[in-house]
């Protein structure tokens, strides 16, 4: 069949909107129509050319909602017209890791998804003559995608797509990081570095799970009010901080925060992270509505990238 795609084909280049060829899925897999897709930092961490995993040609994308529309042989876990959200990290539960309970990065999917391509090696997309890459074995910046039985989740068919898309990266890892993760209790103090749109889900995570002061870092005065949205108590502007940062959190937190997230990726972050720490410790309704900030056709993808680089979004959505 044939679908439009945003496809990067190199490192560094805006996308290119065009018409690729999608096989339809094998034994075990699912083709899904994509309704909507949220722009993360990780897409735009591949296509700059700062993945060193990174392959072009790709259609990248991560953060979907769509709708079943075809299953290959064997597969039983959904249906056609099932609403789904496509699944970065999904479990295979027979390779080693999975069945250890211990983690769920899963051995055997990585294997095929670091390469982009399917659990079988081959990919399903093409552009002419030449193979595209999948991308974190989701591509859902094409209009439909195929991926394996084990990489969708069933969702409610009443849930905006345009709103639950987030919940594929953005919201689940934020939230996830201080519920599963972490497990911070009630009454801890929570220093975020941060607040894009994982540090402004962790803020959210904390205010879920009963933190007293849940403290938000970050060089952007604009996200103070939006963090204050979400639960946090405290903001601190690095750039207004008289003397030592860490000593200013630590002062703030009483001796030290209970837990420190670091949602930049920045290496002098997570040290100070670490060190504002306080030493030798070592049904709930989630907003989603505010954090996407601009939606746009799939021409306009490009300028979800520039919205990024501003400063400007949260989270862009590309509906279809």
């Amino acid at each position: 069949m044939k679908t439009r795609a945003a496809i990067a084909h190199a490192a560094g280049k805006p996308l290119e909107i065009v018409t690729v060829d999608l096989d339809g899925p094998k034994s075990g897999e699912v083709l899904v129509e994509l309704k909507a897709t949220g722009v993360c930092h990780t897409d735009e961490f591949t296509r700059s050319g700062g993945d060193p995993e990174g392959l072009f040609p790709a259609i990248l994308g991560h953060e979907g909602a769509g709708i079943v529309v075809d299953v290959g042989p064997g597969v039983t876990s959904v249906k056609k017209g099932d609403h789904v959200i496509p699944l970065y990290t999904p479990e295979c539960r027979q390779c080693k890791s999975c069945l250890s309970r211990k983690t769920n990065l899963c051995t055997a999917i990585r294997a095929t998804q670091g390469k982009g391509v399917m659990p079988d090696g081959t990919s399903r997309f093409s552009l002419g003559k030449d193979k595209v890459f999948h991308y974190m074995g989701c591509s859902t910046f094409s209009n439909f995608t195929v991926l394996p039985e084990i990489a969708v989740a069933k969702i409610r068919e009443d849930a905006p797509f345009d709103k639950v898309c987030y919940i594929g990266c953005g919201v689940t890892t934020g939230i996830g990081a201080v519920i599963n993760t972490a497990k911070v209790e009630p009454g801890a103090n929570v220093v975020v570095f941060g607040l894009g749109g994982i540090g402004l889900n962790v803020v959210q995570g904390a205010r879920l799970a009963g933190a007293n002061k849940i403290i938000g870092v970050d060089l952007n005065p604009n996200r103070k009010a939006l963090g204050e949205k979400f639960g946090m108590t405290h903001f601190v502007n690095p750039k207004e901080v008289e003397g030592d940062l860490v000593a200013h959190l630590v002062t703030l937190t009483d001796g030290g925060a209970d837990y420190s997230f670091e949602c930049v990726g920045n290496v002098n972050l997570m040290r100070q992270a670490l060190e504002c720490c306080h030493r030798g410790w070592g049904v709930k309704k989630i907003a989603i509505d505010p954090l996407i900030t601009h939606k746009m056709p799939l021409d306009k993808i490009n300028d979800a990238f520039d919205l990024m680089h501003a400063g400007t979004s949260i989270r862009s959505v590309i509906t279809y």
